[in-house]
């Protein structure tokens, strides 16, 4: 068996910091791998969004493959984090874990393990593939799966690095293993025969679709090209191997979410031509139907075929179901300017949309559209941008993430969880125009009942008023809050003389 060089721990574990970490990864020998990481990934002027662990954006798109068996090499607690939210999304899948200490981990026993689980999950009866992913501390410790071998009796050995500081988001981190995998499968197709993909036929050309869509987005996209001649390709992420096949066998390609930039770069090197945006209002519509028959070579007649049958049926959707409202939006899925292209010409009154995903030239179309009619755009956006925004506009609905929508109510305003209830609903086509119009009305004709209730409970679980059973509010001993500032001032500076 192989040896390796002893791994070099970080020397503040996992609580060392991005810039601390960073280091560790490339005198480690990850330097490459981190580099590459910055160039797919680029943070925005305040470091990067907050957002929950990147590496479950891997797990997920892993997880929700047939015959994909996932195995985690990190810290105990970032490990059951990430099993526990694979669960609460109902992934009914096992993770598969190696442990480390700081004995395995600086003696570079932790690759042998990592090796030996490999080899012990790797049969090609129950798996088509497995996935490693390194999360932060092997990452940052320069743990190699890169000599993990390529296949193991016909099993595809798959391993990634997905620290959390060097991927901001795990929206991006779907597209860490995405690109993986579909790397692996444009290789094997360039070197001979593949499996065949289910549902394939033979002649009609496809589209592939790049990013995790509503289940009745497909369907509806596949209706839009059907005049053209066209048909939707297995979508990326894929569902299982050979769909990845399948989607490389396509025509062309639409960037539907902008941010898959590894996976991209796998279409644009099997020779095949990628657009961005996507069907959605009219105005998409057009733009986005004209795209894909020109990279597809279509002729104009066939083009102004398909153009023809959907856009009034959108019009007409459009039309039926104005929304009526001032909205701010943001969100961390990827699909925001769309929607917020969607929300605009159905009527809305839109001065700002933020997404936690960079700038990048699949989504220019839709930047440029937006701004056009007066929409601030926020790439990379913050916590405090979105929250700022929405304090500053007072829409008559949020649409954003958790915390924001905590921020709203406790302003009285009505708000929607974008990733619960925009991204469960249809965005594209005449399906996609009357989705958003009911719920929109009905949220807004909550706000006189949202004012009345936060000023009922005016004061109620906030500071001094926080609890139940006093009948006044609590009052302080004499002089208690100034010892307990004299108690912090000197806990920190004998910690900070330890620390010298």
């Amino acid at each position: 068996m192989d040896t390796l060089p002893p791994q070099a721990a970080p020397e503040a574990g996992c609580h060392g910091g991005r810039d601390t970490m960073l280091a560790a990864a490339q005198a480690a020998g990850k330097t490459e791998t981190m580099a590459g990481l910055m160039r797919d990934y680029p943070r925005g002027p305040h470091d990067q969004p907050q957002s929950m662990c990147p590496a479950f954006g891997s797990l997920r798109v892993g997880l929700r493959m047939r015959r994909v068996a996932t195995i985690l090499s990190g810290s105990a607690c970032c490990v059951y984090g990430l099993t526990f939210t694979s669960h609460f999304y109902g992934a009914r899948r096992s993770v598969g874990y190696v442990p480390f200490n700081s004995e395995t981990l600086v003696t570079g026993r932790l690759f042998e393990d990592i090796r030996e689980a490999v080899q012990e999950t790797a049969k090609p009866a129950d798996y088509d593939a497995v996935v490693v992913i390194n999360l932060c501390v092997p990452t940052a410790s320069g743990v190699p799966l890169d000599l993990l071998p390529r296949q193991i009796d016909g099993v595809r050995i798959i391993g990634i690095d997905v620290p959390g500081f060097g991927v901001p988001t795990h929206a991006e981190a779907k597209d860490v293993l995405a690109g993986a995998m579909l790397r692996t499968a444009r290789q094997e197709a360039e070197a001979g025969p593949v499996a065949r993909p289910q549902g394939l036929v033979e002649g009609e050309p496809t589209i592939a679709l790049i990013g995790e869509l509503f289940p009745a987005d497909p369907v509806g996209i596949g209706a839009l090209l059907q005049p053209m001649g066209l048909s939707v390709a297995p979508q990326t992420p894929a569902r299982e191997w050979r769909d990845l096949y399948g989607a490389l066998d396509c025509v062309a390609a639409a960037a539907v979410h902008p941010f898959y930039t590894a996976s991209i770069r796998e279409f644009r090197a099997a020779g095949r031509p990628v657009v961005g945006s996507g069907p959605v209002g009219v105005e998409g519509t057009l733009a986005w139907l004209e795209a894909v028959g020109q990279a597809a070579n279509l002729p104009a007649s066939r083009i102004g075929l398909a153009t023809a049958r959907a856009l009034p049926a959108i019009q007409g959707a459009l039309g039926a179901n104005p929304i009526r409202a001032r909205i701010t939006l943001s969100g961390y899925e990827g699909s925001e300017l769309l929607v917020a292209r969607l929300l605009v010409e159905a009527g809305a009154e839109l001065p700002y949309v933020g997404t936690a995903c960079p700038r990048t030239e699949w989504s220019e179309a839709d930047r440029a559209w937006l701004q056009a009619r007066g929409v601030h755009v926020q790439y990379r956006a913050s916590l405090e941008q979105d929250v700022a925004a929405m304090e500053e506009v007072r829409p008559d609905l949020a649409i954003g993430t958790t915390p924001l929508v905590q921020r709203a109510k406790e302003l009285g305003i009505p708000a929607l969880y974008f990733t619960n209830m925009v991204s469960a609903r249809p965005l594209f086509g005449p399906a996609g125009a009357a989705s958003m119009a009911a719920i929109v009305a009905a949220q807004t004709r909550g706000r006189e009942r949202f004012g009345r209730m936060v000023s009922f409970f005016e004061g109620v679980g906030t500071r001094d008023g926080a609890g139940y059973g006093f009948a006044g509010k609590p009052a302080d001993p004499p002089g208690f809050r100034e010892r307990q500032r004299k108690l912090r001032a000197a806990r920190a500076k004998a910690e900070e003389a330890v620390g010298s």
